[in-house]
């Protein structure tokens, strides 16, 4: 792996959140922005690879749980996307079942980070899409993951749920990767037309201080209509509120690592 190599979980154990919208849509800002990406699809849903148009027939095989139970080498199982310097290791309802059978393996919790030691092509981010759970998975996500990026709803619940991922992070952090770091917090769905919105901003703002992106994505059509054209809203429509808000997001991203890395 290279030393540049970002590795960033998204995750929150809360669904509908927009955590798989923002992985792929953060993935391609990323890439037009001249960065090499992969993304992980660790979720048995497989929204991710749905929503970069990869079909469901080719994935078996060449699946990430295949790549976790040993019955493929990662560097077989990427697949390319329309998008060039852009490429996913796609999930199958398969890895629902991995739960349960990683569970009395040896070093479970560093199954995936084992896995993402062995590849061997050049790449600037890793992006691992977790399931909308405190698992197996989303704990070696965690445990492979240099950092961990969390999408928030703007909503009324939205800090209820957040301190039990922070501790579950803080946990992985003392037990199983004591370089974790939190990335940051990004405020999602925010509807301008909604004070409620704004007053969640505000919450969350107060309570994370610089924890949280400048950054918000908006409350967006364009957004909700890309997946179902297996697209990311960047190629959909380049100029909507929402491609223009994860065009963003990345730049922040970007120059913060540049930050890090020249501190």
């Amino acid at each position: 792996m290279s030393k540049k190599l970002k590795i960033v979980a998204i995750t929150n154990q809360k669904g509908g959140v927009g955590k798989t919208t923002t992985t792929v849509n953060l993935a391609t800002a990323l890439v037009s922005l001249g960065e090499k990406v992969l993304i992980i699809d660790l979720d048995p849903q497989g929204n991710a690879s749905t929503g970069l148009g990869i079909n469901k027939n080719s994935r078996y095989n060449k699946d990430i749980y295949s790549v976790l139970s040993d019955n493929c080498n990662i560097n077989e199982s990427f697949h390319e996307t329309i998008i060039p310097d852009l490429i996913i290791i796609p999930s199958t309802i398969d890895l629902s079942a991995s739960e349960i059978e990683l569970s009395s393996l040896k070093n479970r919790e560093r199954r995936l980070l084992k896995s993402i030691q062995a590849i061997d092509i050049d790449l600037d981010y890793i992006l691992i899409d977790c399931p909308p759970s405190l698992g197996l998975l989303t704990i070696n996500a965690l445990t492979a993951a240099h950092e961990v990026l969390v999408p928030l709803q703007c909503e009324f619940y939205a800090l209820e749920g957040l301190s039990q991922l922070l501790k579950t992070i803080e946990m992985v952090k003392i037990k199983l990767n004591p370089n974790l770091q939190i990335m940051g917090i990004v405020l999602t769905m925010f509807d301008s037309r909604n004070k409620l919105s704004e007053m969640v901003e505000q919450d969350v703002r107060n309570y994370l201080k610089n924890k949280v992106f400048d950054t918000v994505i908006p409350r967006n059509v364009r957004i909700s209509e890309a997946p179902s054209h297996g697209l990311p809203v960047l190629l959909y429509d380049t100029q909507c509120y929402g491609s223009k808000a994860y065009a963003s997001l990345a730049g922040e991203i970007i120059n913060l690592n540049r930050r890090k890395n020249e501190s």
